[in-house]
């Protein structure tokens, strides 16, 4: 069967779709009731720690895209600075209050703008370079929603499980509800520039080179901090038994459209090797903390 061709009509339905059905959630919406702050904190603090730093570094990913986009359209400025913004904003605030509220430290977000970033952003002005670019972001954006999506599923079914209604249902389950669309939207555009042929060969040539060399876990912005970070968020999520099927989640967009001409390749593989990098900084870690 086909797939259905995504034209900016549907992109720009679905942006709008998002902003009527999901606005930014109040903060006095959350009920802060734990019953075990002591067991919350220690299964899922330093997630939910992780999670509200990148939830809050949103306001940094807008500053890059304007370098990125500078000749953005209407619903791509829409979907980042009325909905997707907006949005992430409040999640990272409400996050942030949550962990303060086990008896962690509150979210340090990483807001400088790397050098990588810059210098993109300056060829980007270049139309050819700049529909690379784009193609990139709606790819990073699409991988990171994926991550996020995955994430609170498995905090909120750790939540259930423990009888913490209160965090499911006020702050988890709305969570999970809206990043969804965030990872659709990213998914759309991605597909629509394929479909379109928006990009030459040796565009796409470039957008490979690009993508293998600068792939990053959501979060990690390039730093081995951020990586062994991540690395315990993974584990702690319990991912460690199947890498390769998160990999496969994970990567399952990017696969389909930037790797079509790779036949039988499940995932890319640069993302199976940043999961197991960031794995191996986090074990690294704590055997360094250990007295010798």
């Amino acid at each position: 069967m086909p797939r259905q061709i995504i034209t900016p009509q549907k992109l720009a339905d679905h942006v709008q779709r998002l902003g009527d059905l999901y606005p930014p959630i109040p903060l006095d919406s959350v009920d802060r009731t734990i019953r075990r702050p002591k067991l919350v904190a220690q299964r899922f603090g330093h997630v939910i720690d992780y999670l509200a730093r990148v939830e809050l570094e949103v306001d940094r990913n807008v500053l890059e895209l304007l370098l990125l986009l500078p000749e953005v359209d209407d619903t791509n400025k829409t979907f980042y600075a009325d909905v997707w913004q907006p949005q992430e904003i409040q999640h990272g605030l409400i996050l942030d209050r949550l962990q303060q509220d086990l008896g962690r430290t509150p979210a340090s977000p990483h807001l400088d703008v790397s050098m990588k970033i810059k210098m993109l952003g300056a060829l980007a002005n270049l139309k050819p370079i700049q529909e690379v670019a784009k193609l990139l972001y709606f790819l990073t954006g699409a991988s990171t929603e994926r991550q996020a999506v995955l994430a609170y599923n498995v905090i909120n079914d750790g939540m259930i499980e423990m009888g913490e209604r209160a965090i499911s249902t006020t702050i988890i389950t709305p969570i999970k509800q809206q990043e969804p669309g965030h990872f659709a939207f990213y998914q759309m555009s991605a597909t629509s520039m394929i479909q379109n042929k928006r990009l030459k060969s040796w565009q796409l040539f470039l957008a490979r080179v690009l993508r293998e060399k600068s792939y990053g876990l959501v979060g990690t912005n390039g730093l081995d901090r951020y990586k062994a970070d991540m690395g315990a968020v993974v584990v702690d999520l319990g991912l460690t038994d199947d890498l390769k099927a998160y990999a496969r989640e994970v990567g399952r967009v990017e696969n389909r459209l930037l790797w079509a001409h790779k036949q039988g390749m499940e995932f890319p593989p640069y993302i199976l090797k940043a999961l197991k990098e960031s794995v191996e900084l986090y074990r690294e870690r704590g055997l360094s903390a250990v007295p010798s």
